[in-house]
């Protein structure tokens, strides 16, 4: 194999290249690894050098491949191959997906309501299967039945760029109708008695700026803009009511937002604008006859409900007050009642309440101190029993059924592990640990019982867009606790695990809070004996990729090991460049560079590209997607180049492009189950575990 001859690492070539932003230049010698073609990416000199990155990856991995093979069969053992879900009632069918023996995508079947247990019912009504055939690069996007269970609208992507193809097919006789619409980003609704659907398009820029109507057996010119967003920070998004009577089109960037309404059956009709955006101020909106449910902190961070009549919309009324205590995450309208879904001190909470009695609060219990729970999939107007998700860090994911009014839950599946599982092994704990600032972080911990004080520990960290990591169940890291690590994850600043101040408080000029609390997490968790420096590897991806590049240069003796999967880690250059697809959305969280010259100076002092220094770094582990339109290729080739550059240690640092992929690397859940058996098989390498 040619990779096995490979024996030096690749050295990228040197251009010299300068920017200049209020009166500072930066210079920036690998800025030609960004095709001047993008999103095509030809250039000749680029793919070379991307090609040989891969070749090293794979000269250095190859000793390892026995510990990848033995890894990827135990995480393969623990998943049910040939798995059904449960099936859930919506209209006069039941729907649920399976996956065969070896398969790597789901099938999606339908039976008749009405045939009951008569298996010769069942629909085959889309085949991921089949669709993926032949294709390195498969992911299915938007799903939707029309509401008389004809039609099926689906979108797919066949090269990670996250730009899908929508289809519809008559489910009645199986054929494939000739509309066909590329391009599309968003969800496919059914409106006008299924006789169009909304859908937004993805722009040059890779935004989602319109709302489009397509009538069904119309050419695509001939597609109506309902909407469309003139600011560049804004997405548009769609979907319907519960009572799916309305349709709803939102425009929000990451700190406002603004909705307008649309009656279902007359997508050309009136547009109603509920309350016009005001900067900061994030909603949304749900309706229950002619009352409208507002879910908004626009008075507290951590969100209130409000109503309002339909007539007029923009006066709202609290239902709910915003509390420090309790995060409204959410609220799901049904006939009869409601659900709201929220935190309390980080702890997921589940509340049943009634429009006829506001007091009447019924809170859905579950049977561990620390878990995961929320609303499953509820289609449907009418329901007096909920489906319900749980898991917890020892606990596999289990679907419930509610019983709303006997206030009982009954397990339905219990997720199964053919290699088998014994809980009793475990142990899981939920710790806070100081941050230099003396705030208190929450780390979740899961360990087997007998293992050895001071071992190996994994820490897993995110932190930013106020999205939280929840302490749920995965089988794939049993292959480090089974071999004497605790895995830990660390709840920092900049998700909003703890509330919308949380959130806040990690974004913006408190970026250096996200850093900080993990490393903080880190010494405590050495000063509480559960391991030592040195002996911890740690791992994130996206924006959790850019806190590995932080944390490597502030404190690279601490880590064992970093696997930062596709890494924003050129923030500076990204925030400066407002052609980028994402980035005019993303001034909200980061800040502006361009305009604001103290959030150009900070998002330089920890820009992990701009921030590499000569040091010795820790081993390094980074992976890539070639058609990834969220972190595009360049930042993790760029920041590869300039640590190999400048780094003054012999560590390993290896980098692997996807170069048929994107965001979320391989797709199919045997091929992207391989990644993790590379990643666990760095990480146990680099810290002398190979067994």
């Amino acid at each position: 194999m040619q990779a096995m001859t490979v024996t030096t690492p690749p050295v990228a070539a040197k251009k010299p290249h300068q920017f200049t932003h209020h009166g500072i230049t930066v210079s920036d010698d690998y800025a030609w690894l960004r095709d001047p073609g993008y999103p095509e990416v030809t250039d000749k000199e680029v793919l070379a050098h991307l090609g040989a990155e891969n070749a090293w990856f794979e000269s250095r991995m190859a000793g390892r491949k026995p510990l990848i093979d033995t890894l990827f069969k135990e995480m393969r053992g623990r998943i049910k191959e040939a798995d059904t879900s449960v099936p859930q009632k919506d209209g006069d069918f039941l729907y649920w997906i399976e996956f065969e023996e070896g398969a790597e995508y789901k099938k999606w079947w339908r039976r008749p309501v009405a045939a009951k247990d008569d298996k010769s019912a069942d629909e085959l009504i889309l085949d991921e299967v089949a669709l993926a055939e032949g294709k390195e690069y498969f992911r299915l996007g938007a799903l939707s039945v029309s509401h008389d269970g004809r039609l099926l609208a689906y979108a797919i992507d066949d090269n990670g760029s996250e730009r899908f193809t929508a289809r519809i097919k008559d489910l009645t006789t199986g054929e494939m109708l000739p509309d066909e619409i590329p391009g599309t980003l968003s969800a496919l609704v059914w409106v006008a008695d299924d006789k169009g659907i909304v859908y937004s398009l993805a722009n040059e820029q890779w935004r989602t700026d319109n709302a489009r109507l397509h009538w069904l057996g119309q050419p695509l010119e001939s597609d109506v803009e309902l909407y469309h967003e003139d600011d560049d920070g804004f997405r548009v998004g769609c979907s319907l009511t519960a009572n799916e009577e309305w349709l709803v089109i939102s425009a929000s960037d990451h700190e406002t937002s603004e909705v307008r309404l649309i009656a279902a059956a007359d997508p050309l009709g009136e547009q109603i604008l509920v309350k016009p955006r005001a900067k900061g101020v994030e909603y949304d909106v749900d309706l229950h006859g002619q009352t409208l449910f507002i879910h908004t902190n626009d008075t507290h961070e951590n969100f209130r409900l409000a109503t309002a009549p339909l007539s007029a919309p923009g006066e709202w009324t609290t239902l709910i007050e915003g509390t420090d205590d309790f995060y409204l995450t959410g609220v799901d309208l049904f006939r009869d009642f409601y659900v709201t879904e929220g935190r309390v001190r980080g702890l997921d909470r589940i509340e049943v309440r009634y429009y006829d009695n506001p007091t009447r609060i019924e809170a859905i219990e579950f049977p561990e101190a620390s878990y995961s729970a929320g609303l499953g999939d509820n289609p449907e107007w009418a329901m007096d029993v909920l489906r319900v998700s749980y898991e917890s860090m020892v606990s596999p994911s289990t679907v419930y059924d509610y019983d709303v009014a006997a206030r009982s839950l009954t397990p339905l599946k219990v997720q199964e592990i053919p290699s088998g599982y014994d809980a009793s092994l475990y142990v899981t704990e939920r710790l806070e640990i100081p941050a230099r600032d003396g705030t208190l972080i929450p780390v979740s911990v899961v360990s087997r019982k007998d293992r050895a004080p001071a071992g190996p520990l994994h820490l897993y960290g995110y932190g930013a867009y106020g999205i939280s990591i929840d302490p749920g169940f995965s089988t794939s890291r049993l292959s480090l606790v089974d071999r004497g690590f605790a895995y830990a994850i660390a709840h920092i600043r900049g998700g909003d695990d703890m509330g919308r101040a949380w959130y806040k408080a990690g974004k913006l000029e408190r970026r250096s809070n996200t850093f900080n609390d993990f490393v903080d997490a880190a010494k405590g968790l050495i000063a509480r004996g559960y391991t030592k420096g040195g002996r911890i590897s740690i791992s994130g991806g996206s924006a959790g990729g850019e806190l590995m590049g932080a944390v490597a240069n502030s404190d690279p003796a601490l880590w064992g090991a970093v696997v930062a999967h596709v890494p924003f880690v050129d923030v500076l250059a990204t925030m400066l460049d407002a052609d980028l697809p994402l980035t005019p959305g993303e001034w909200p969280e980061w800040g502006n560079p361009i305009e604001d010259k103290a959030a150009f100076e900070l998002i330089r002092s920890y820009s992990p590209y701009d921030q590499v220094r000569a040091q010795d770094y820790p081993p390094i582990m980074v992976t890539a997607g070639l058609n990834d339109p969220r972190v595009t290729y360049w930042e993790p080739a760029k920041w590869v180049a300039r640590l190999r550059e400048l780094k003054t240690d012999s560590n390993e640092l290896i980098l692997k492009t996807n170069m048929g992929a994107g965001h979320g690397g391989k797709s199919g859940r045997f091929e992207s189950l391989k990644e993790t058996a590379e990643e666990f098989a760095f990480i146990l390498w680099q810290l002398g575990i190979e067994k």
